[in-house]
């Protein structure tokens, strides 16, 4: 009797020691539930052959509640490592970040897109466009990575754009970096940097926007993809994270009437006689809410000289504010943005440019696009969600003395349509865009697209 005791004391002791294991399931946590569970029913098949008791049913109770919740314990930890395969990490896209899910070694992944578009005939004001429609396959990426160790991680994006060199296409380094990660508060990263500014200029992968070609602001305004050699750090502090680097400053001989766009250098032999400072602050606590503000600070002229010998600085400047917020099969996006560019007029002459062909010294754009995925209560993996966006963008909104705005670049942007994916990893898209503007140019299209991420 006191042998029989001793065993259901004992068994109690490991059930509660099993109970306590249970309370944080990491891996050797739910390996050490399983042995225990093992060693239960083995020693209370031994106490059953002796004697049947009420203790012993309780007891068998018991250990099977205790199994279900390791089972589910399990599954809750395959969920959250699927949910963590589904966003991406420091900044950047989903496929982008997969080397720093890996434990060591190399990765590799990638996206792809093929866009076919639709050009209306004619203009708002009646005149032909001269646009014929045309297919792209306009950008095949690889990712290739290295995580050397849990401190030391190589990561790369090669991208192949318009299919063929032949044919004015390209293939070019979109971002090639090293990253110390020291905590999560503090890290390092040095190399040909995404800038952190806007949504799409770091999160450009097909499949985290609904529409077949990005918003214009972030074309033309935020040049994207807009990247730049540099070093900084990033982390997150409580509820905000961040990013803060020094780069190469933009070669502001590049500016046009269309934004800044030709101002980039994309860490090809980049000047550096000026550099700048660009960063991104973004508050993330609120589960499916993200809101920030990004900014870009730095001279542009690059040792420019006008044609007095007096160097241009042409300063320039670019800020956003930006908020995405999901919900039920919601996502709602919005992201207004500002441009300045200091000693306008002097670059103006220096390059030539005369009238209206004038960099504008104000540039304003915005947008708001909202989406709802018609397939979010049914369950399974696939979606299908309709979107609008409403777009405006204005890149001469002043421009220097003694010199004019053109109304065709003050553009609004109607888009609407839907993307489907069948998996997370895929995605085809249809759109229709209205654009209009003051001198009635303006024209329609209509676009379809193929996208893919590994």
């Amino acid at each position: 009797m006191k042998r029989k005791r001793f065993r259901v004391a004992a068994l109690a002791m490991v059930l509660a020691t099993g109970t306590a294991i249970a309370q944080e399931p990491t891996q050797d946590r739910l390996d050490a539930l399983e042995q225990q569970v093992a060693e239960l029913r083995q020693a209370l098949a031994e106490l059953a052959a002796e004697a049947g008791d009420d203790r012993v049913a309780e007891l068998e109770r018991r250990i099977e509640v205790l199994a279900e919740e390791i089972e589910e314990l399990t599954l809750g930890e395959a969920a959250t490592e699927s949910a963590e395969d589904a966003e991406g990490l420091y900044g950047l896209g989903i496929a982008a970040s997969k080397v720093y899910r890996v434990e060591e070694g190399l990765s590799i992944g990638g996206y792809g897109e093929m866009v076919f578009e639709s050009y209306a005939s004619k203009r708002e004001g009646g005149e032909p466009t001269g646009l014929g429609d045309t297919i792209d396959f306009l950008r095949a990426i690889i990712y290739v990575g290295y995580k050397f160790d849990d401190r030391w991680v190589f990561n790369s994006e090669i991208e192949f754009e318009h299919a063929s060199t032949s044919k004015s296409g390209s293939a070019s380094v979109e971002f090639a970096y090293v990253d110390y990660l020291w905590k999560p508060q503090l890290n390092f990263r040095t190399g040909i940097l995404l800038l952190p500014m806007g949504w799409l200029n770091e999160l450009h992968e097909p499949t985290l926007f609904p529409s077949a070609e990005r918003p214009y602001v972030e074309q033309v305004l935020i040049p994207s993809t807009w990247r730049e050699n540099g070093a900084g750090i990033f982390g997150d502090v409580g509820p905000f994270s961040y990013r803060s680097y020094i780069v190469n400053g933009l070669k502001g001989a590049g500016f046009t009437f269309n934004g800044l766009r030709g101002g980039r250098q994309k860490g090809a032999k980049a000047q550096a006689e000026d550099f700048a400072w660009t960063g991104r602050l973004d508050y993330t606590a609120t589960p499916g809410l993200i809101v920030g503000v990004s900014a870009y600070v730095g001279n542009s002229g690059q040792g420019l000289l006008d044609p007095a010998g007096r160097t241009i600085d042409a300063r320039t400047e670019v800020l956003d504010f930006h908020v995405d917020w999901s919900h039920r099969g919601f996502r709602l996006r919005g992201l207004w943005a500002q441009g300045d560019v200091g000693d306008a007029a002097r670059l103006n002459r220096t390059l030539g440019k005369t009238g209206t062909d004038s960099i504008g010294e104000r540039l304003e754009g915005h947008y708001l696009e909202l989406a709802y995925d018609v397939l979010a209560h049914r369950g399974g993996r696939a979606s299908l969600s309709p979107f609008v966006r409403i777009e405006s963008i204005d890149t001469q909104v002043q421009v220097p003395v003694g010199f004019d705005s053109d109304p065709i670049f003050d553009r609004e942007i109607l888009t609407w349509g839907a993307a489907y994916q069948p998996i997370d990893r895929l995605v085809f898209k249809v759109g229709y865009q209205d654009w209009t503007n003051p001198g009635r140019t303006g024209f329609d299209e209509w676009n379809l697209a193929m996208g893919y991420l590994f």
